[in-house]
């Protein structure tokens, strides 16, 4: 499909890619959403946290919600996006990436870019213990990366899987990661280091025999992270390789179901590679937005109704 056009202007203040992403991430709020955890045990012996919230009539359909890089599913991002759903009459399972719950998980691993199999590991339980007849998926940054790999890399997907959707999606991981350590991004990318490590300590002192306290006193950027612990927990060979072998963009030409991806012009973690114009062209299921303005999942709108949630649930009901 040809790039969609959008009509997204924000207030002149919002329309700073910086404010509209700081403020999202530490102001908004979302109020009167009640979630029911769950726990999915994973067949390798480690664990995810399932955080549901309904419609309020019986439904049949369900949206899977993938968080951020060091978010969970009580991020303003995902449970504004469950509340629109539900609202909508659509169930949402917000996921909690392993050891992003406020529990540390029991294995070395954690998660990362393009770890598939805990998506599917939750699309696969969702299909077996809940029965939904229509599954939708809506990934934020690192979640909208996992969604689509999903989606483009299975030559068969389950027939119940009907849309996915992706926001703020570094679909080229090295170009994202080259813009988190511009100087533009410093504090970002100083936040990001800082809950990563701090998690990665806790590996220390169950994990010694695989890390040690020298190896995390050697992460000064976030690369250093990912070839130290990211591509070493995960079987990579280093941070580059990881990058290349789960960066969603080379598996968005095979995506056969309706998918949408809303990428900001003005979003300072994406590089130029990071924008898949072609592939949303030569792909008549891939649907592409670029407005101008929403930095990284800061698509401000009046009354707490984000720009990219309801394009995500129009989306739904016009594909679908």
């Amino acid at each position: 499909m040809p790039v969609l056009p959008s009509d997204y202007n924000p207030k002149f203040i919002f329309k700073n890619g910086h404010l509209s992403t700081v403020y999202s991430g530490l102001f908004r709020r979302i109020n009167d959403l009640e979630q029911q955890r769950e726990r999915l045990e994973l067949e390798d012996g480690d664990f995810m946290d399932l955080d549901w919230s309904y419609s309020k009539t019986k439904s049949e359909k369900v949206i899977i919600l993938l968080h951020g890089l060091e978010g969970n599913a009580q991020r303003p991002y995902i449970t504004g996006s469950a509340q629109v759903f539900n609202t909508n009459g659509v169930d949402a399972c917000a996921v909690n990436f392993r050891g992003c719950s406020g529990e540390t998980n029991r294995l070395f691993r954690s998660y990362h870019s393009g770890a598939t199999e805990d998506l599917d590991a939750v699309v696969q339980h969702i299909l077996t213990k809940r029965k939904y007849s229509e599954i939708y998926i809506k990934g934020v940054s690192l979640g909208g990366n996992m969604a689509l790999k999903y989606a483009g890399e299975r030559k068969i997907l389950p027939p119940e899987i009907k849309a996915v959707i992706g926001v703020s999606v570094p679909c080229n991981l090295h170009s994202s990661l080259k813009e988190l350590l511009s100087a533009k991004n410093y504090l970002y990318a100083k936040r990001f280091k800082k809950h990563l490590v701090s998690k990665l300590c806790s590996k220390v002192e169950l994990f010694p025999n695989k890390i040690s306290k020298k190896d995390v006193l050697a992460i000064k950027t976030l690369k250093d992270f990912d070839d130290i612990y990211t591509s070493r927990a995960h079987g990579f060979k280093n941070a580059i390789d990881y990058y290349e072998q789960c960066s969603c963009r080379p598996f968005l030409p095979h995506i056969k179901i309706p998918s949408l991806i809303i990428n900001a012009k003005n979003d300072s973690f994406l590089g130029e590679e990071c924008y898949p114009y072609t592939e949303a062209e030569e792909n008549p299921q891939l649907y592409f937005k670029v407005p101008n303005f929403g930095g990284h999942v800061g698509f401000v709108a009046p009354l707490n109704l984000y720009y990219s949630e309801k394009s995500a649930i129009k989306f739904v009901q016009d594909m679908v």
